[in-house]
């Protein structure tokens, strides 16, 4: 299964690409669609688009995965990374791809087994579950490989439970 996992951000959209088979990981790219403070915010959002359009095209994943929002004090920051979360939503309903959300609790307690690890501790188990050398940079392609990663282990948990009840 191919999984692309999202780090919603307006001016920084991290972006993880995974294989994912016999419960092993294999990172396909990772990085960032950048956006300059200087453009009209239209603009940005047209480009945060065009970008997960274009990563969709070249690595037809079969599930896209995306890190829930949870209110931060700065509201306008919230409202401006929200249109940036939507516009990349569209990308992938236009596409029909299945689609999945997952709390920042989620992603740690999926990567590190404990809901409150911080930052450091899960970009370290992005390192160690992916086998890469070193910690993804910068932080929001980190975090996208994090999120695609824990849909990777929430599916094949979803598959166990599945494969338990028809087998019953």
């Amino acid at each position: 299964m191919r999984i692309l996992g999202i780090d919603p951000g307006f001016a920084i959209m991290g972006y993880g690409v995974i294989d994912y088979f016999k419960n092993k990981i294999e990172v396909l790219e990772y990085g960032v669609i950048r956006t300059e403070a200087n453009t009209e915010f239209n603009k940005r959002l047209l480009r945060n688009y065009q970008g997960i359009n274009e990563i969709i095209s070249i690595y037809k994943p079969d599930h896209v995965s995306m890190e829930q929002l949870f209110y931060n004090t700065n509201q306008k920051t919230v409202i401006n990374v929200c249109q940036a979360r939507g516009v990349a939503v569209l990308a992938v309903a236009q596409k029909d791809l299945p689609f999945f959300e997952y709390t920042p609790l989620q992603i740690k307690q999926a990567l590190c087994g404990y809901g409150r690890a911080d930052k450091n501790q899960v970009q370290q188990m992005v390192r160690v579950l992916a086998n890469l050398k070193d910690i993804p940079k910068p932080d929001d392609a980190a975090d996208a490989l994090a999120v695609a990663i824990c849909h990777a282990n929430s599916f094949r948990e979803e598959r166990k439970k599945q494969d338990l009840c028809t087998s019953i």
